[in-house]
């Protein structure tokens, strides 16, 4: 495998010597994606860095990598770590506010620069304390890898702690909301997305991804692929299965898609569609809030109810932290205190 990476290299260089500085990101991460199946992990971002440190400087002729490249080695790293496009996305429009407002080099930036970058953050942009700490949060993901690849000597944001946010209880959809959708519903499509919706607690995107070949309804389950495209199985009901069954009856379409537009041609239902499907059916019926993350709320609420140990619900919603469960499930205020009475009262 080495004289293969040398032979590689070599053609590299030689090729990239040709390439417009502008396409060399994208060369670089082409590079990788081809790379990928025969290095580790940690060969994987030191071939990255090389290739932006040496090759990307042929054209450029600078000493150090300037703050674009590093923003793009650490896109890169997060990208083979199997973050998802939207979070990659998420990171590097956060990351380039900042470059652009803050024009001086990464290594360069202390805490007091970015403690006035994220107060200027939230004036200019009139934005909640949630909001805030989400750009904090991926900004310190930024300067954490700068620092765990030794381009920095300390994160400047490790002092700059968690913004403090009043704890919001989000509502859930109740019984008889979810019957009234049910009833109002004039597509079987919209049928069979709110029972799956509602019996899996899976998220939208997940949905959307599916295929008609996933569907085991055998034993009422499905695998869909989370965040970082993890792996993890889902249940639904027999209603959920009844309902996917007559959707799928009445289909006269060829997409291996589990759910389709509903005018020719039928191509795969995107996230927006779902949403604003939804969106429109609630406001139809005067439902405050109406929307597929609202669903998966619900299960996880009405589970916990329901005495499912909280392990097992985040199992199914497919969390790595307890505590990112523990806010989806906002359990019921009456269930609290029939236990004070039954165990401590």
């Amino acid at each position: 495998i080495h004289t293969k990476i040398s032979t590689f290299s070599l053609n590299l260089v030689y090729f990239l010597k040709k390439e417009e500085p502008e396409k060399m990101s994208g060369q670089i991460s082409a590079i990788l994606d081809e790379m990928i199946d025969f290095l580790s992990v940690k060969q994987m971002k030191k071939l990255q860095q090389v290739l932006i440190l040496h090759l990307d400087g042929v054209n450029k002729q600078e000493d150090s990598p300037s703050n674009t490249q590093y923003l793009e080695m650490f896109l890169t790293a997060k990208q083979i770590e199997g973050c998802s496009r939207r979070t990659i996305q998420y990171y590097r429009m956060t990351a380039e506010h900042l470059l652009k407002q803050l024009d001086i080099p990464l290594r360069q930036m202390n805490t007091e620069d970015i403690r006035k970058y994220l107060i200027e953050y939230q004036k200019i942009n009139n934005c909640s304390k949630v909001t805030l700490d989400n750009v904090r949060r991926n900004l310190s993901s930024f300067f954490s890898w700068l620092e765990e690849e030794d381009h920095i000597l300390k994160s400047p944001i490790k002092r700059i702690h968690k913004i403090k946010t009043k704890t919001i209880v989000k509502e859930v959809i109740s019984d008889e909301s979810i019957e009234i959708l049910r009833d109002h519903c004039e597509e079987k499509r919209d049928l069979a997305i709110i029972d799956l919706l509602f019996s899996t607690g899976m998220r939208v995107g997940e949905l959307v991804n599916l295929d008609i070949a996933d569907i085991d309804f055998n034993e009422r389950e499905c695998v869909v692929y989370g965040k970082g495209d993890k792996e993890r199985r889902v249940y639904f009901d027999a209603r959920a299965k009844l309902h996917l069954q007559d959707y799928l009856e009445q289909r006269h379409d060829d997409n291996p898609a589990l759910f389709v537009t509903l005018n020719s041609p039928n191509k795969r239902l995107q996230i927006s569609g779902v949403e604003i499907r939804l969106r429109m059916l609630g406001r139809s019926l005067n439902l405050e809030r109406i929307h597929p993350h609202k669903f998966r709320r619900t299960m996880a609420t009405r589970a916990i109810d329901k005495g499912m140990p909280i392990e097992q619900v985040q199992k199914l919603l497919g969390h790595q932290q307890i505590d990112t469960t523990m806010q989806y499930a906002m359990v019921n205020q009456s269930n609290v205190k029939s236990s004070h009475r039954r165990f401590i009262a």
